[in-house]
């Protein structure tokens, strides 16, 4: 079992910017794609952001291009959202996911998940 644990959220500004980041449990991290998603109260969970086994592709929902850029450190079995530009309408609790799939737009071919990081943002 592959354990995932988010940090970094917090309460901010409309503007500020914030990082976010996800710290996997075991050296196979390397092996796995990792995707940020996000879940509004009310609303369904979203794909936010994904990056391949490599770090050499990633992908972005078209709500936070240009805003927000995702990373990872192999080495340190983490994965990172710098999040900036942040609008209330960002705020939302954001899961940190792993996948060996290589479609990373559905939360459905993602194996584990992270329990969230709670991010808001104030108007």
């Amino acid at each position: 079992q592959v354990q995932l644990v988010e940090s970094g959220g917090g309460l901010v500004q409309a503007g500020d910017s914030l990082r976010l980041s996800c710290t996997a449990s075991r050296r196979t991290f390397s092996s796995y794609g990792m995707g940020w998603f996000r879940q509004a109260p009310g609303k369904e969970r979203e794909f936010a952001a994904a990056i391949s086994w490599t770090g050499g592709r990633t992908y972005y929902a078209d709500s936070v291009k240009g805003r927000f850029t995702i990373s990872r450190d192999n080495v340190k079995n983490t994965v990172f959202l710098q999040m900036n530009s942040l609008k209330p309408e960002d705020t939302a609790v954001y899961y940190c996911a792993a996948s060996r799939r290589t479609n990373y737009y559905s939360d459905l071919n993602y194996d584990y998940w992270g329990q969230g990081t709670q991010v808001t943002v104030s108007s």
